[in-house]
């Protein structure tokens, strides 16, 4: 799965995160364990594999 944080109003992803999986709901979750690690690379700005550039949209400016 890919995993969103928003940090100092700048958005991270991390990709093929491993996840938790409900059978039952079907819904994935990552373990407490996982998240903070994840929080703990983007705080420490860990070096991305690549950067994308993501426009951002208002959606009442839309309507």
């Amino acid at each position: 799965m890919t995993y969103y944080i928003e940090f100092a109003g700048r958005l991270f992803l991390v990709e093929n995160v491993p996840a938790r999986v409900d059978v039952e709901a079907g819904e994935q979750h990552f373990s407490p364990e996982t998240v903070e690690r994840l929080q703990q690379a983007v705080w420490e700005r860990c070096r991305p594999v690549r950067t994308i550039e993501t426009p951002i949209y208002e959606y009442a400016a839309l309507v």
